[in-house]
């Protein structure tokens, strides 16, 4: 039987809530008008609280590689070195971004699946004299891996001159992050992700040590000048128009989180996290990840089969968008999301979906509904 309903459990973009599309559907706003002035200062503050940061919050129309690539291109300058920690796809963009703009990326190569030790930061600071910057992930959402971005933070407070840049595109609005509190100088995050918006916006925090920073290097961005849009942000404005549909969305979204509390948006998707790994281990499947996220579970598929077909059947005969792998674990993995807009039963539609993909393609180890029974004995327990 058919489907009737398409669903979104991809790691971004995610499923919109009624409220936010309905907050989409309202007439445009003239980006300088004092109504969309009032939105916009309301919604960085909103974004504030999120971060838990004092620090500067940008709004900027893109996607978060347009806030990361402002990362690059305002606090370094040519010549300078960065630590890059690359354990999947966005740290190698981290890496290109770097060789793109002239830094030279001090590479820490991290096993797909497993986190970076603090340790192998230190030592790549203490060998290369001069260090600028260390650029990581929050969440690999390539691997559903997470960093302990904590500990590097604890590490750089003995570091004066080294900047904390830190991808939480996919851990901001899943995790309760104090960026401050962590010594995260430059924090990322997007809108298509946690934050429940249909993606087009993205977010750059910079603490005081980080607008230091950027009064000293030399303009090199147009577009994305952080400078300008610090100036014009602090009135209520962008350097350039802005997707003023798009932050009335977010600025919707955002007010449902902070109904909803910080603390418990991150014990709900620890929750939805936990029952999702509970239900793919029921099906004798083996997590990517050592030390697994709480917004998307990388999965192996069976020896033998194209992790690509469990995507296309997923999506082709049941209405349920999954996420592959990529690079070199296209085929290997499947990604199930559980960040955003998500409940319980939601994961467990995405669990029941995988095992008629994988009956299907011809893997039988399983007795059907034992990943769903799994995962609702977690939600018994947990509540």
């Amino acid at each position: 039987m058919k489907p009737i309903k398409k669903r979104l459990l991809t790691p971004g973009p995610t499923m919109v809530p009624e409220r936010v599309l309905e907050a989409l559907s309202r007439p445009t706003l003239y980006h300088r008008s004092p109504e969309f002035k009032e939105v916009f200062l309301e919604t960085r503050q909103l974004l504030k609280r999120v971060l838990r940061t004092e620090g500067e919050v940008l709004i900027l129309t893109s996607s978060g590689t347009g806030a990361m690539e402002a990362a690059v291109s305002n606090l370094f300058n040519p010549g300078d070195s960065a630590v890059v920690i690359v354990g999947g796809k966005f740290g190698q963009r981290w890496q290109e971004l770097c060789q793109t703009y002239g830094v030279n990326p001090v590479v820490v190569e991290v096993e797909w699946g497993k986190s970076v030790k603090v340790e192998e930061v230190k030592r790549a600071i203490e060998e290369n004299p001069g260090v600028k910057g260390v650029l990581v992930q929050i969440c690999e959402t390539s691997t559903g891996t997470v960093h302990d971005v904590r500990a590097i933070g604890e590490l750089l407070k003995g570091y004066d001159d080294v900047l904390l840049i830190a991808d939480g595109i996919t851990a901001y609005g899943v995790y309760d992050i104090p960026t401050d509190q962590w010594g995260i100088d430059v924090a990322i995050t997007g809108s298509q992700k946690a934050l429940m918006t249909p993606p087009g916006l993205a977010v750059i925090s910079l603490n005081g040590k980080a607008q230091e920073r950027l009064e000293k290097v030399r303009d090199r961005s147009y577009y994305f000048n952080l400078r300008k849009e610090i100036k014009q942000q602090r009135k209520g404005q962008t350097a350039y128009t802005t997707a003023t549909n798009l932050v009335v969305a977010l600025n919707e979204a955002l007010k449902m989180i902070d109904e909803e509390g910080l603390e418990n948006v991150a014990k709900r998707h620890q929750i939805l996290a936990e029952a999702t790994r509970e239900g793919v281990k029921a099906l004798g499947l083996e997590l990517l990840s050592e030390n697994p996220a709480n917004g998307v579970t990388a999965v192996k598929v069976p020896a033998g089969m194209d992790g690509q077909e469990i995507v296309r059947v997923a999506r082709e005969e049941f209405g349920i968008t999954i996420a592959g792998g990529q690079e070199h674990l296209k085929g290997k993995i499947f990604r199930l999301s559980h960040m955003g807009y998500v409940d319980m039963f939601d994961v467990l539609t995405g669990l029941e979906v995988t095992e008629f993909a994988l009956k299907k393609l011809g893997y039988t180890s399983f007795d059907f509904g034992s990943s769903v029974r799994a995962a609702m004995e977690l939600f018994s327990k947990k509540g």
